[in-house]
C-alpha cells in the first residue's frame, strides 16, 4: 500500500518551497539538495496553510512562494529538480561531463605526442638540409676543379 503523503516546507529567507511527498528523503530530492535540511531545522513537515493545499494538488512538484522577492506569489517551481527523470538527466549530464574531461585529456596527450613527432621531424629535416648542402658544395667544388682542368 502506498504511503500517505505528507507536506514538507523549506525556506531560504527569500522564498518558501513546499512539496507533498511520502518521506523526508523524497522531499529533499524534490528540494534538490543533498544536505539534510530537516536535521538543522531549515525544513519541516507542515500540516496546514495554502502552500500545503497547493502542494497536495501536485504531489512531488515544488510549490514556491515569495517572501522577500515576489511577496506572496505562489507558483510551481521549475528550476529545481523534482522528479526521477530530472535526477536521471542530472546523472546523464554528470556522465557527459566526465566523458568530456576524458576526451580533453586524450586530445591533450595526442597533441603533445604530435608536437614531439613534429620536433623530431624538424631535427631530421635540419640534419638532411646540412647533409645535402655539404654534399652539394663538395660536388660543386669537384665540378669547378674539373672545369678548370679543361681550360
Amino acid at each position: 500500500m502506498a504511503r500517505a503523503l505528507k507536506t514538507f516546507s523549506y525556506s531560504d529567507g527569500f522564498h518558501v518551497w513546499t512539496v507533498a511527498a511520502s518521506s523526508r528523503i523524497k522531499a529533499l530530492e524534490a528540494f534538490g539538495v543533498k544536505r539534510d535540511l530537516f536535521k538543522d531545522g531549515s525544513a519541516k513537515e507542515i500540516d496546514s496553510g495554502p502552500d500545503r493545499e497547493e502542494a497536495l494538488k501536485s504531489p512531488g512538484e515544488l510549490i514556491e512562494r515569495g517572501l522577500s522577492v515576489d511577496v506572496g506569489k505562489v507558483t510551481k517551481a521549475s528550476a529545481t529538480p523534482k522528479s526521477k527523470s530530472d535526477v536521471g538527466d542530472r546523472k546523464r549530464v554528470e556522465a557527459l561531463e566526465r566523458e568530456l574531461d576524458a576526451l580533453d585529456q586524450t586530445q591533450t596527450t595526442e597533441r603533445e605526442e604530435l608536437a614531439d613527432r613534429r620536433t623530431a621531424l624538424d631535427k631530421e629535416a635540419a640534419v638532411l638540409e646540412r647533409t645535402q648542402t655539404k654534399t652539394r658544395e663538395a660536388l660543386k667544388s669537384k665540378l669547378k676543379t674539373a672545369r678548370a682542368k679543361l681550360s
